[in-house]
C-alpha cells in the first residue's frame, strides 16, 4: 500500500490533506480513485490508514479510517554527523541511512573536506537531500521522517555534543574502544551522535578537540571503511544490538 508523508499541520484527527509532488503521484502516476486506501504519516510518529475522498490537480484529501501503531523506528535516536563527501556520495548516505533507521543527518565541514557549498548551492542541495530522504522513508515504511540539517563547521558540530545522551567520533586509529560498549550504555529513547569523517578521515587535532568536548573516539573494526560505508555500518550494528539480540527485540 502506498505511503505518503504530510506536514503535521495538514494531518488532522479525521482528515489529511496532501499537497506538492505527491498530488501528481497519486492522481497521474498511480491514477488513484476516491475510495482507495493509503497510509499517511506526519513524519513525527503519527501513522494512519486513510481513504481518498477528494482528488484535484492541486491537492488530495483523505479521510482517516484508523490510526496505526508501528514499530519501524530504532529504539535509539541516531544522528549521523557526516563530513561532506565528494560527488553524489551524500545522496547514497542519506538514502541508505534512512532505510537503516537514522533519526537525523547533520553534514559538516572539517579539515580534510574537499567539497565547499556556497549559500545558493546549499539551499538547492538541502532541497534535493530532503526529497531523497522522503522517498527512502516511504519505501522503507518509516513512521518518522529523518531531518536533514544545514551543514555546520566541525567546531560547531562538536559544540553540540552535549545535546545528546552519548556522542562518538569514528577514528581508524582507535583500537581500545568499540561500539559495543557505547551501545550497552544506551537505553530506549536515548540519543546518539556519530561523527563520520570525509574522505581522508579526521586529523589528530580534530579528534583531540572532540575528546575535549566529551565525544569518545571509537573504532569500526579492523578494516578501513569508506566514508559512505561507515555510517551504514554503525546503523546496522545498532539495529542488530537493539532489535535482534537486545531487550527491545
Amino acid at each position: 500500500m502506498q505511503r505518503y508523508f504530510v506536514a503535521p499541520s495538514l494531518f488532522g484527527e479525521q482528515e489529511v490533506t496532501i499537497t506538492g509532488d505527491d498530488v501528481h503521484h497519486i492522481v497521474n502516476v498511480m491514477r488513484a480513485e476516491t475510495g482507495q486506501e493509503i497510509i499517511v504519516c506526519d513524519g513525527q510518529g503519527r501513522v494512519a490508514l486513510a481513504r481518498l475522498s477528494q482528488l484535484s490537480a492541486k491537492q488530495v484529501k483523505a479521510a482517516i479510517v484508523r490510526h496505526l501503531e508501528e514499530r519501524s523506528e530504532l529504539p535509539v535516536r541516531v544522528t549521523i554527523g557526516q563530513g561532506l563527501p565528494k560527488g553524489d556520495k551524500m545522496e547514497w548516505i542519506l538514502q541508505k541511512g534512512t532505510e537503516l533507521g537514522a533519526f537525523a543527518f547533520q553534514p559538516f565541514s572539517s579539515g580534510r573536506t574537499i567539497v565547499k557549498l556556497d549559500a545558493r548551492k546549499e539551499e538547492k542541495k538541502l532541497e534535493r537531500w530532503g526529497k531523497i530522504v522522503k522517498e527512502a522513508a516511504e519505501q522503507s515504511h518509516r513512521s518518522r521522517l529523518p531531518e536533514v540539517r544545514a551543514p555546520l563547521s566541525f567546531k560547531e558540530i562538536v559544540a553540540q555534543a552535549g545535546r545528546y545522551s552519548r556522542a562518538v567520533i569514528a577514528y581508524e586509529k582507535e583500537e581500545r574502544a568499540n561500539l559495543h560498549a557505547v551501545f550497552s550504555s544506551l537505553a530506549a529513547g536515548d540519543s546518539l551522535l556519530v561523527l563520520i569523517g570525509p574522505e581522508g578521515g579526521f586529523t589528530a587535532d580534530e579528534v583531540a578537540m572532540a575528546e575535549a568536548a566529551g565525544i569518545a573516539p571509537v573504532g569500526l573494526g579492523p578494516r578501513i571503511l569508506r566514508t559512505e560505508t561507515a555510517s551504514q555500518y554503525v546503523l546496522s550494528a545498532i539495529s542488530y544490538h537493539f532489535e535482534h539480540i537486545g531487550s527491545y527485540a
